[in-house]
C-alpha cells in the first residue's frame, strides 16, 4: 500500500484471501480436453499424483544434499549472510531459493523432463517444450518470507515471444497455513503489467483484485502449471511446517527471447512514468 509499511501479518490478512479453495484433479488420468480449455481460461490447472512417493522423496533429499553437502553447480539464495549459518538448522530456516541445478542434479532433473509434466505442457503448447529455469523455492516454518503477487514472465530471463509455463510442484503438502500458491483466475488475459520494486519485484499491491483470489493446495507430488503471464504469489509462512516446491519454467520450443526496449515497454513504468 503507498506510503505504508504493513507487517508480514498483516500482508497475509489483507494482500491475500482464504475462502475461495481449487480442487485439483486427482491425478494425470483425469486429464481432458475440457481441463486443457478452462486451461485458456482460467491460466491454470492442477493435479494431485503427479510425482509419486518415492520421486518426492528423491527430489526432499536432493534439495537437503544441495543446502547441506555439496551445492554442486547450483546457487543458493539466503535470507542472511551465509557465513553466519553455523548450523544446519539456521542454514534450512534461512534458505530462500535454490536455482541452476538441473545440469549436475540428476535427480532433480528427472523430475524436470518428467514424462508426465513435458506431455502436459506439450498438449498447452501444441509443440515440444523448451525448459529455460529450475528452481527450488522453500517456505521454512515459523516466518518463511512472502512471495507479492506478480507475473513470472515479468522478469527477464522468462520473458519470450510466447508465453512461458511454470510448473510448482509441491514437495511438501502446502496448505492454506504455510503458504501454497494463491491465483487470481483469468488475469494472464490481461496481458503484461507494470511491476514495481517493493517487497521485491511486484505488482503493485492496489492493482491485484484480491477478491477474486483463489488458493490452489497440493498435496506432495501435486504440479500446479500455470500461464506465464498469471497473477500470482504465496503469503508468508508462519506455521510449524516447512513448505518445499519445485518450480521449473518452459517455453515453446520456436519462442525467442524479447529485446530489453520490449521489455521495458511490456512490464515497467520507464515509458510511462506511471506510480504505484
Amino acid at each position: 500500500m503507498k506510503g505504508t509499511t504493513l507487517t508480514p501479518e498483516q500482508i497475509n490478512s489483507m494482500l491475500y484471501q482464504y475462502d475461495k479453495v481449487h480442487v485439483s484433479l486427482n491425478g494425470i488420468k483425469e486429464l481432458q480436453e475440457v481441463h486443457y480449455a478452462q486451461y485458456k481460461q482460467t491460466g491454470f490447472l492442477s493435479v494431485d499424483g503427479v510425482l509419486n512417493e518415492n520421486e518426492v522423496g528423491q527430489s526432499i533429499q536432493a534439495i537437503m544434499d544441495l543446502l547441506h553437502v555439496d551445492r554442486k553447480k547450483s546457487r543458493l539464495q539466503f535470507t542472511k549472510p551465509e557465513q553466519e549459518l553455523n548450523t544446519p538448522e539456521e542454514r534450512e530456516l534461512s534458505i530462500r531459493k535454490i536455482h541452476e541445478f538441473v545440469d549436475s542434479e540428476d535427480r532433480l532433473r528427472k523430475i524436470a523432463y518428467h514424462p508426465d509434466i513435458i506431455g502436459t505442457i506439450r498438449r498447452l503448447f501444441g509443440e515440444e517444450p523448451k525448459l529455460i529455469q529450475d528452481m527450488a523455492l522453500l517456505k521454512p516454518p515459523h516466518g518463511g518470507g512472502e512471495k507479492p503477487w506478480h507475473q513470472d514472465m515479468a522478469y527477464g530471463n522468462l520473458t519470450y515471444t510466447k508465453s512461458a509455463i511454470g510448473v510448482w510442484i509441491a514437495l511438501d503438502e502446502a496448505t492454506a497455513d504455510n503458504g501454497c500458491m494463491h491465483v487470481i483466475p483469468g488475469s494472464h488475459q490481461e496481458g503484461a503489467t507494470p511491476h514495481y520494486a517493493v517487497r521485491d519485484w511486484q505488482l503493485c499491491d492496489t492493482q491485484v483484485p484480491v477478491n477474486k483470489d483463489v488458493i490452489v493446495p497440493l498435496k506432495p507430488g501435486g504440479v500446479l502449471f500455470f500461464h506465464g503471464l498469471l497473477y500470482h504469489g504465496t503469503p508468508s509462512n508462519f506455521s510449524t511446517l516447512r513448505r518445499r516446491a519445485l518450480q521449473f519454467h518452459y517455453v515453446p520450443a520456436s519462442a525467442e527471447k524479447i529485446n530489453a526496449k520490449e521489455y521495458k515497454r511490456m512490464f515497467t513504468n520507464e515509458m510511462t512514468d506511471a506510480e504505484c
